[in-house]
């Protein structure tokens, strides 16, 4: 019940939905019962156990203005007095008609607040979610499977609104239904009613025992689905793997084993839920006729004070109760599955970024003299070191370079950099305060990235420049100019704004990695961290990006990790990184006058004289 209130709360103003809710719920379940009550008196003078005294008596007895039913009685007294049995049973018809349309917009009405209720509820979640996701540190994405985070955030979610939503409505109309049935059938026969009433512990007894194992049950089946999503994620996004190893059959494999995992879960939960069903129905249709039995005995051996047509009204009105119950049980079960699910939805929102970030930074931020790493150690899983005691500079206006083998730690000396991760040990700083007192939105407003791959989105190459910023053609083309990139954009079908397709298919690499170089210029950032940015690319390309990078580093800080050396040897500072450790520091001369050195012997293996 704990997960239950807790997606609860998303609905916002719940009260404001509860009160017209509970109120238009209410009417309809009081017309409804209505509908049944209101037959008594007409079955009472078709029976001929009325006798025309009787019906004087009740038209001239006073009723009190809020005593629908006594009302209701004298006036079809008067009725059948005035215009004979067959005007009591126009006014009863035309009673039921109106009963029953008052009845039904009241529940119109209330599904109308019930969805409100839902849709809203859904989209805050669904929204908190993924604003939470977003929040969370960049290592946190490196052990999720991306189709298990979208599991979570579209079917996980979907499954709280067709299950905990419906349920909670159901909890509320048809309980308030229920209870009008039951109140009735006290006021007719209290005796009947509890005997009736044996019914409900047999019910919930059986009930607990299977919902149990359908919450174990939905929160299998929904994992399964979870790897389902996965393995299409992985292969839809590797398809050029998939079909070059010839590995169609490998992965087909491996999702019929995961969709007959699933299969087999819905299928344990469905025969579960299902069982609930037709087994209160039975109960319930038992209980009519136990109730038949036991009344009816009754009343032919002349042991019961009611009379025929109370005792029909009264059968009437206990059929109906199985409807409702039937109603809350069923709810109950299907609401197994949306437990499941909202437990892996809230287990996401529960998961707190290892990078704790300030809203205000806890001093004025302008990068005006260095970035300094002091003392740093860094392990992603907290027992292999990645990095060892680095202390380093990248000065204001100075290009620094990271080179070494790979895997040696120079990528991870970046994210530092930006604070995608916080160091185990030392101190990374910006003008000597510590990243930790720098909120993540001022200290990322100073620094812009290029990496070795160009993430681009299904978008047009204006949208993919400007990335959310405000900003206007003229300022886009210029910095796709200063990019090497406005010429090939231009020759596009529609310019600027064609689209490159899922992840920039439509574009070479080069082309993507001018885009990405694009959206950095116009970013304007102090300070640039480059990331293999031309490892990838052919002859041409890699000229073609290596202008735009140098156009992009004139007069700014530069962090620039490299594989081809050619493209750092103007670097101020060259900091030669190996097993986590700097071994070498110097400009790209001091480093080759270093007899036996690990940088000179890079050099050597790329021939760069």
């Amino acid at each position: 019940m704990n997960t239950y209130f807790k997606i609860l709360k998303f609905a916002g103003n719940i009260r404001g939905f509860l009160l017209p809710f509970i109120l238009t719920s209410l009417i309809a379940g009081v017309f409804g019962v209505l509908n049944l009550v209101l037959l008594k008196p007409l079955l009472d003078v078709l029976f001929g156990q009325v006798s025309k005294e009787v019906l004087q008596e009740m038209a001239q007895k006073p009723a009190p203005d809020f005593q629908i039913v006594d009302q209701y009685q004298k006036y079809f007294a008067q009725t059948v007095l005035d215009q004979g049995k067959m005007g009591g049973l126009k006014l009863v018809c035309l009673t039921i008609l109106l009963v029953s349309l008052l009845a039904n917009t009241a529940r119109y009405l209330s599904m109308r607040v019930l969805e409100k209720f839902k849709t809203g509820m859904v989209a805050n979640l669904r929204q908190t979610v993924f604003e939470h996701t977003l929040r969370l540190h960049l290592g946190f994405f490196t052990n999720e499977k991306k189709g298990e985070l979208i599991s979570r955030i579209t079917t996980d979610i979907q499954e709280v609104e067709n299950s905990i939503a419906n349920s909670f409505s159901a909890a509320i109309k048809e309980l308030i239904l229920l209870i009008a049935y039951l109140v009735a059938l006290f006021v007719i026969s209290w005796k009947l009613t509890i005997f009736s009433l044996i019914v409900i512990p047999l019910t919930g007894g059986f009930l607990g025992i299977i919902l149990k194992k359908m919450r174990h049950n939905a929160g299998d089946s929904q994992q399964r689905l979870s790897n389902l999503m996965s393995i299409m994620d992985e292969a839809f996004g590797s398809m050029r793997v998939v079909k070059a190893f010839l590995a169609e059959k490998y992965i087909s494999e491996k999702f019929f084993e995961e969709n007959e995992g699933y299969r087999r879960s819905v299928y344990r939960y469905a025969t579960k839920r299902e069982m609930a069903n037709p087994f209160s129905e039975f109960i319930g249709i038992s209980m009519v006729a136990s109730l038949l039995y036991f009344g009816g005995s009754l009343i032919l051996n002349q042991e019961s004070a009611l009379s025929a047509s109370t005792f029909i009204a009264y059968i009437a009105l206990f059929s109906q109760v199985v409807r409702p119950a039937k109603e809350i049980s069923q709810a109950i079960s299907t609401a197994q599955r949306g437990l499941a699910s909202g437990k892996r939805v809230l287990d996401l929102l529960e998961q707190k970024s290892d990078i704790e970030n300030l809203e205000v930074s806890k001093s004025a931020v302008s990068f005006s003299d260095k970035i300094a790493f002091e003392n740093v150690d860094f392990s992603y899983d907290k027992s292999t070191e990645v990095l060892k005691n680095i202390n380093i500079e990248v000065k204001k206006g100075k290009m620094v370079a990271l080179v070494g083998a790979s895997g040696s730690g120079k990528s991870t000396l970046a994210d530092l950099a930006i604070r995608f991760f916080d160091p185990i040990k030392g101190k990374v700083s910006l003008d000597g305060v510590s990243m930790k007192d720098i909120s993540k939105a001022d200290l990322r407003g100073h620094i812009g990235v290029v990496t070795q791959e160009a993430i681009l989105y299904n978008d047009t190459v204006y949208n993919n420049i400007a990335f959310g910023r405000k900003t206007t053609m003229e300022e886009v083309k210029n910095a796709a100019k200063i990019a090497n990139a406005l010429e090939f954009i231009e020759a596009m079908p529609d310019g600027f704004n064609t689209s490159v397709g899922d992840r920039g298919s439509k574009l070479s690499g080069g082309q993507r990695q001018r885009i990405s170089i694009a959206r950095a210029i116009l970013k304007n950032p102090p300070i640039l961290i480059l990331d293999e940015a031309t490892s990838a690319l052919d002859t041409e390309s890699e000229r073609l990006v290596q202008e735009a990078l140098t156009t992009l580093m004139k007069d700014r800080t530069s962090l620039v990790i490299a594989h081809r050396l050619s493209t750092i040897q103007a670097a101020d500072v060259i900091y030669v990184v190996q097993n986590g450790q700097i071994v070498e520091q110097g400009s790209h001369a001091d480093l080759i006058a270093l007899e036996g050195g690990y940088y000179k012997k890079l050099v050597s293996m790329q021939e760069i004289q």
